[in-house]
């Protein structure tokens, strides 16, 4: 059920109190799984996991914001300074709340020993609970960090899989939030779809989407494709200013969050009649698609999955690697790309099992001379297959001007 995208005082929407509740105890029941003392997360997805926090998209790639989860305690935030006492205000539900003392990914200078002095704050923790002996789980690393480790003589194996794992298999709570997520896009590709006419800008075509979006109520959006007309073989994974022109097929990738829930949700329409040739490019990747999605229920691989899906000889390439990104399934949730990962690079000598509560990306792409389609649909692993969650139309190719 989609319900409204507001919390209010006369009906339970999406319990955010339980879903905090859910996800801290599933990092917990993971971390002890996997035999760790504690988990030291520095990914902004991961800390928002763990202790249901955030703070601008500038902080994103600074790794000024961690947070510490020692087992059988309750976690400990490390904050930009200045966002500690709104934090201690406004999430009281995170009762250890600190300012941060890393050194801003290198930021500043190594006279002042910052990456030490933050990483023996996470030593003295650990010592005050006997942990610092225990395996701690560290998602990020970089060199300065990794020397202070070493220095204090911490046991630094992989935390990042950890949480991985804990997120692969989705609450109610969440999967309700995905589905609000991806209704925000099924409503701006209505805007986008009735713009797309000759003489529009792709980047035009991405500002409008992006002001939709946000006008909906989407918290970030992190990125929009807009591929046009000849620029779609090979597959740029970006967006320009070229201007769009009568014939041209247009497609569009869109990956947006609602409460940190993401999106990745392709569509293709054509600016006019679609020839013959842009049905038939349009209908084999929608047929590729379509047999994938057809697998996807509990007890499948990923192995089975990208069987329905072209070799890298039949689409051309050299080898798998050049074709990765082009047919592909992967987690989604709070994190844009997580487990699994579906690919030929891997998954048929590598398969995982799909399980009930698993939400996927599943896309295709096909190309002949300068046409190119992309479709996209997301979906949920249910008890007798899978919900697609993704609602804008793609049976056919929809053309956006009827001249």
């Amino acid at each position: 059920m989609t319900l409204g995208t507001m919390a209010v005082d006369h009906e339970i929407r999406i319990d955010y109190d339980k879903l905090r509740k859910d996800r801290l105890q599933k990092s917990r029941d993971q971390m002890v799984k996997d035999g760790l003392g504690a988990l030291l997360v520095y990914d902004p997805d991961n800390v928002r996991y763990i202790t249901s926090t955030k703070l601008g998209e500038w902080t994103t790639n600074k790794l000024g914001r961690y947070c510490l989860l020692p087992r059988d305690q309750e976690p400990i935030l490390f904050e930009i300074g200045s966002a500690v006492r709104t934090k201690k205000a406004l999430s009281p539900w995170i009762k250890d709340i600190r300012p941060g003392k890393n050194d801003m990914r290198g930021t500043m200078p190594n006279e002042c020993g910052a990456a030490e002095n933050s990483i023996k704050d996470i030593y003295d923790i650990l010592k005050s609970y006997n942990l610092e002996k225990e395996p701690v789980g560290v998602d990020i690393l970089t060199v300065p960090m990794m020397k202070a480790f070493q220095k204090f003589g911490l046991n630094i194996v992989d935390g990042q899989n950890t949480m991985i794992d804990a997120q692969m298999i989705k609450t109610k709570e969440e999967i309700q939030l995905l589905e609000v997520s991806a209704s925000l896009v099924d409503g701006a590709y209505y805007d986008v779809f009735t713009a797309i006419k000759p003489g529009v800008r792709e980047n035009e075509i991405n500002a409008l989407m992006r002001k939709r979006l946000y006008e909906l109520g989407a918290e970030n959006v992190h990125n929009v494709n807009v591929i046009s007309g000849d620029r779609a073989y090979p597959h740029p994974h970006d967006c320009s200013d070229r201007i769009i022109r009568p014939g041209d097929m247009v497609f569009l990738d869109v990956v947006s969050d609602f409460n940190g829930y993401k999106t990745c949700y392709y569509r293709t329409f054509v600016c006019g009649r679609p020839t013959e040739r842009q049905k038939r490019v349009y209908k084999q990747a929608y047929d590729w698609l379509q047999a994938s999605i057809k697998l996807a229920k509990p007890g499948a691989s990923t192995g089975d999955i990208v069987k329905c899906w072209p070799t890298y000889k039949e689409l051309g390439y050299n080898d798998e690697f050049e074709t990765l990104a082009l047919e592909l399934g992967h987690g989604i949730g709070i994190s844009h790309w997580a487990k699994p990962v579906i690919g030929h690079q891997h998954s048929i000598k590598h398969p995982e099992i799909l399980q009930v509560g698993m939400h996927l990306a599943l896309e295709t792409y096909y190309a002949e001379g300068e046409d190119a389609a992309r479709i996209e649909e997301q979906i949920v692993i249910t008890e007798d297959g899978c919900k697609i969650i993704t609602k804008f139309p793609c049976e056919e190719l929809l053309s956006t001007w009827n001249y």
